[in-house]
């Protein structure tokens, strides 16, 4: 695989990038237009070679555009969240990209869940961002379509996850605002170009909230936001990390409803970051967790 990791590190944040990077020519299906499951069969990379989405699918995806208010008269947005969605699925049934194999559901926990962000981020004015274990593309690839996006770094440290992803980014035609990267936040936070320049970052993940803080504020440009996608409860989670964002030049964090059927329990934490964090952040995962089991101990 092409790893993308020192041409993304050198480019200056807010630089278009053109590294769509989809592998051309991995288009051969296996019957009914499903990749094989030989695991070193190819698998699709362009959206008309993967089936598409059963129509009330499609349906619950827009109601939810409407719920969200998101604005996609042309169509087009729905027509690139769906393609996503469809490589998706298609792909997870040879690499385990998400345990979610129902189109509907994924339609809802993944795609809409993500979107949850987009009139936060619209609000705040933040056109670019990093999505920091971005996994099958969730929520990066739906916010940078929605929003529109200027520019867009969806991180993972899982070689075949990026590969999916900058494949995704390729068929639905981002690859001029968004790339995919191989590595660690830890490792993206020490690069001068990336260090407190991004206007967003983005972490849907079950990580502790003081663990997704230190990863991903600092990343974040003073007057930035941190979205953090959590479930209830998390008065108590929230209690225990707002030190440490303190720490690490978070303000005061507030929580969002997520406004989509099917998802009354989940939530948005939201920080915008109000001072420069300290050099000795983020630490590197082993201090981290020691300090987590010492904290544990009575």
């Amino acid at each position: 695989m092409n790893r993308m990791g020192d041409a993304a590190t050198r480019r200056p944040p807010g630089e278009p990038n053109s590294a769509g990077s989809g592998r051309r020519g991995e288009g051969d299906r296996g019957a009914h237009g499903r990749p094989t499951e030989d695991p070193c069969a190819p698998l699709p990379s362009r959206v008309s070679d993967v089936p598409e989405l059963p129509p009330e699918v499609s349906d619950a995806i827009r109601i939810g555009l409407v719920a969200l208010r998101i604005d996609d008269a042309s169509g087009s947005i729905l027509a690139a969240l769906a393609g996503h969605l469809r490589l998706l699925l298609a792909w997870t049934v040879a690499i385990n990209l998400t345990s979610i194999r129902d189109p509907a559901q994924a339609a809802r926990r993944h795609l809409l869940d993500s979107l949850a962000a987009v009139p936060v981020l619209r609000d705040r004015g933040v056109d670019a961002f990093v999505d920091i274990g971005t996994g099958g593309g969730y929520p990066g690839l739906p916010v940078a379509i929605a929003l529109p996006a200027r520019r867009a770094l969806l991180v993972d440290s899982v070689a075949k996850k990026v590969r999916f992803v900058a494949t995704a980014i390729d068929a639905i035609g981002l690859g001029d605002r968004a790339e995919a990267w191989a590595g660690r936040a830890e490792t993206l936070a020490t690069d001068p170009d990336h260090r407190e320049r991004w206007p967003g970052a983005l972490v849907r993940a079950v990580a502790d909230l003081a663990d997704v803080a230190e990863v991903a504020l600092p990343l974040v440009a003073v007057g930035g936001t941190l979205v953090a996608w959590k479930k209830e409860p998390v008065a108590a989670e929230l209690a225990a990390a707002r030190r440490r964002i303190g720490e690490l030049g978070g303000g005061r964090a507030h929580v969002e409803r997520v406004a989509v059927e099917g998802l009354e329990g989940h939530r948005l934490i939201v920080v915008t970051k109000v001072r420069r964090t300290p050099d000795r952040f983020p630490r590197d995962p082993a201090a981290r967790a020691r300090e987590r089991r010492g904290a544990a101990l009575p």
